[in-house]
């Protein structure tokens, strides 16, 4: 009997302990987490920066890289070939139309007038002379002293020294045109460049060297190129009236030239895809310079009723642009966007928001959806009126 002892009541003691503990731990668990659950549902408040929806006049421009272009250039060349003897200006002068800038050697070419116009007295003379003796053929045939055949003579005579009498004062004419091209004027108003002879040279004629270059400043072009898919809306808002186009150098301290589109070219470069465009600007303080590389805002025209968001306000997720608005009760709604474009610190909004809905402009990263937030400052970011 005393082999067939089992210690039943030791294992009854054991187990009991056991799930006394894993209630009691339970019990600790379920404690912990219902605090827990109550504090998700009353999470501070993100504090965020917020903007207003707005319905205003917004330009349609379009931004390129431009390059200045003379008005009008003019490379100066002698028309004869003399000793060059005067320069009368200094290079890098501004210089006017039809002022004097070079005199060559004039004494050939006086030469040459005096001498054609003393050919010219000689056959006056010998012209005088055949019509008088012409005159008195007349009488003679009339009175049948002598035969028709002289008088005949005496007329061809006549026709030939007035011939000779025209190629005269031909040659008096280029004379003289020769002697004005021993002064060479300005052909345009310009600012000169680099002086390529002295006096004392001997230029030729049609040299290929020019001896200066006028480059016309004012006026002055500014070329650039615009995107083949810009083309028709470029020439569709031309016909409407001029287009304004703005250039300011890259190296400016902010000054802007305002110009007008006066230049379209007849064909699209197929290696850049892009249509060669020119602006006239007037330039009259000299701020573009032919070489000069500009910034370049072509404004297509003004949208008068756009809807414009801070561009910060805009984010981008997987399904595309969204802004997230201020519900009235201080929380936030993510509201999908059609982007219109982007002006700088401003984008138009195609759809999506209506004007003066609040919207986030910064705190993004802690929102979703139903988030409580408040406002940070007293004022609110709106786009520029």
């Amino acid at each position: 009997m005393a082999q067939n002892y089992r210690v039943y009541p030791m294992r009854a003691a054991i187990i009991f302990p056991t799930s006394l503990i894993l209630g009691v731990f339970a019990a600790g668990c379920a404690t912990e987490a219902q605090p827990q659950q109550q504090g998700s549902t009353s999470a501070p408040a993100v504090p965020v920066a917020v903007g207003t929806v707005v319905r205003k006049a917004m330009p349609l421009d379009t931004a390129v890289v431009g390059t200045v272009e003379a008005y009008s250039t003019v490379s100066v060349r002698a028309q004869l070939t003399g000793e060059l003897t005067q320069v009368k200006f200094q290079q890098g002068d501004d210089v006017t139309e039809g002022q004097e800038l070079f005199v060559l050697d004039r004494r050939p070419l006086e030469g040459i007038l005096q001498q054609a116009q003393a050919t010219l007295e000689r056959d006056t003379a010998e012209a005088a002379n055949a019509k008088a003796i012409m005159g008195r053929y007349e009488e003679l045939v009339q009175r049948g002293i002598v035969a028709r055949e002289q008088r005949d003579n005496a007329r061809t005579n006549v026709a030939r020294l007035e011939a000779t009498l025209a190629s005269d004062r031909a040659a008096i004419e280029n004379a003289k045109v020769q002697l004005q091209y021993a002064t060479i004027r300005a052909p345009i108003s310009g600012r000169t460049g680099a002086l390529m002879v002295n006096a004392g040279n001997l230029v030729r004629a049609n040299d290929q060297a020019p001896l200066v270059t006028i480059n016309q400043v004012t006026p002055i072009y500014v070329a650039f190129g615009l995107p083949e898919p810009l083309l028709t809306d470029l020439r569709r808002y031309m016909a409407r009236g001029t287009l304004r186009v703005e250039a300011r150098p890259t190296n400016s301290d902010g000054h802007i030239a305002v110009g007008t589109i006066t230049f379209i070219d007849n064909a699209v470069d197929q290696t850049t895809g892009t249509i060669k465009v020119k602006g006239t600007f007037p330039n009259g303080d000299r701020q573009l310079w032919p070489g000069q590389f500009v910034n370049v805002v072509v404004r297509m025209t003004t949208e008068t009723e756009a809807l414009v968001v801070p561009t910060v306000a805009v984010q981008t997720g997987p399904e595309g642009p969204y802004v997230y608005r201020v519900k009235p009760d201080q929380t936030v709604e993510l509201r999908p966007v059609v982007v219109a474009r982007v002006a700088g610190h401003e984008t138009v909004i195609k759809e999506g928001i209506a004007p003066g809905d609040t919207i986030i402009t910064d705190g993004h990263l802690r929102l979703i959806p139903g988030s409580k937030i408040s406002i940070r400052g007293a004022e609110t970011a709106k786009p520029t009126s």
